[in-house]
């Protein structure tokens, strides 16, 4: 009973969440559809097709024991391994602004970066499982998922996409510490990647100009500074109550990206700070809830792949809301559940289905 509770309120609380981006996906893009498209509902429709197929997905992986995924984990990975390699490949992954991540079908496209997430985390939670006293053992432990961890972020930082290699190592290295990994051992992992980190972000050039322009994004307002100094301006001018739905200025071609990744910042222009902080508790709810999920989970797979999924889920969340408020630098991750994102807001919903999953296998085992 306690479980079937926790699902309930995790499933509305999703749905809820779902609703809040579909209104809010029309309302921040519908002029920029309308000037672009000449359909105001254009980024509305194709929205609406994502939820259908989430939806699908999400029963799909429902309906499918959760214990099944621990047989296919290496199947999974090496799936996404080969995905990875396809999409750098010229004429085959499609090139966007210099970074070549996405697949193009139609009317939607592909990060195949976001169904390595979800294998990495099948794939750790399945070793975990299996070799919970090898974990604390560098060559047994330690080694093997730190080299299949070390090709999945190299493909990936090829598309160019360190930000996305960041989140799935940081959630990696919360399932090897909560699996009994020594701290020593991560905090050594972690202080000898600074340099590499360091020359990742500050021998780039795009890379450096958003730490400066996170840094003092006024230094240049109409450049690197623009997009952080434009969602501040969007925070800030709804005040308590907001504008008013639909109301929005800063969505009128001054905000980039305002269906997508900035549509935190629409939120609090046009809801207030109500509405910002109503979106904050539903994603605390949402963590509690995963919380609970994790604690009550008596499969050590089930508990180690429900900490993981909520983990990442939980990461995304916390990054852009920090990007939209200027306290962390700006990254390119779609708010779960809300923003405008295809491929990354279906994957989300299919995580939401295997943390349901678990959830009901615990309950009738």
């Amino acid at each position: 009973m306690v479980m079937r509770n926790i699902r309930i309120q995790l499933f509305m609380t999703t749905v809820t969440l779902i609703c809040m981006g579909i209104v809010m996906i029309y309302s921040a893009s519908s002029i920029y559809a309308l000037e672009k498209y000449k359909d105001s509902a254009f980024f509305l429709k194709r929205h609406l097709s994502f939820v259908l197929i989430g939806a699908g997905l999400t029963f799909l992986v429902m309906s499918v024991d959760y214990k099944k995924f621990k047989k296919y984990a290496r199947t999974l990975l090496l799936i996404a391994l080969f995905l990875l390699v396809l999409v750098l490949i010229p004429g085959i992954g499609r090139e966007v602004a210099g970074a070549r991540r996405w697949f193009r079908f139609k009317f939607i496209s592909f990060q195949p970066a976001e169904f390595a997430g979800i294998a990495m985390i099948v794939y750790v939670a399945d070793f975990i499982s299996r070799k919970i006293n090898d974990i604390k053992t560098i060559r047994r432990g330690l080694l093997p998922i730190m080299s299949v961890l070390g090709l999945i972020s190299l493909l990936i930082l090829l598309q160019p996409d360190l930000g996305t290699a960041l989140a799935i190592g940081a959630v990696v290295f919360i399932m090897l510490f909560v699996g009994g990994l020594k701290l020593s051992y991560l905090l050594s992992i972690i202080l000898g990647l600074l340099p590499f980190l360091y020359i990742l972000i500050f021998r780039v050039a795009y890379r450096r100009m958003r730490i400066m322009a996170f840094l003092n994004p006024w230094a240049d307002p109409k450049g690197s500074g623009f997009q952080i100094i434009q969602s501040q301006i969007a925070l800030g001018s709804g005040g308590i109550f907001g504008t008013g739905l639909g109301h929005s200025r800063q969505k009128l071609f001054y905000l980039p990206a305002a269906h997508t990744d900035f549509i935190f910042s629409i939120i609090g222009e046009e809801l207030g700070l109500v509405g910002t902080i109503a979106v904050i508790l539903l994603f605390m709810i949402f963590m509690r809830l995963g919380l609970k999920i994790i604690r009550n989970s008596q499969d050590r797979f089930g508990y180690f792949l429900s900490l993981g999924l909520v983990s990442l889920l939980s990461l995304k969340a916390i990054i852009n809301i920090g990007v939209s408020c200027g306290i962390l630098p700006t990254k390119g991750l779609p708010l779960p559940f809300i923003s405008y994102g295809g491929s990354s807001f279906i994957f989300d919903l299919i995580s939401v289905g295997m943390l349901l999953n678990i959830s009901r296998r615990e309950e009738y085992p």
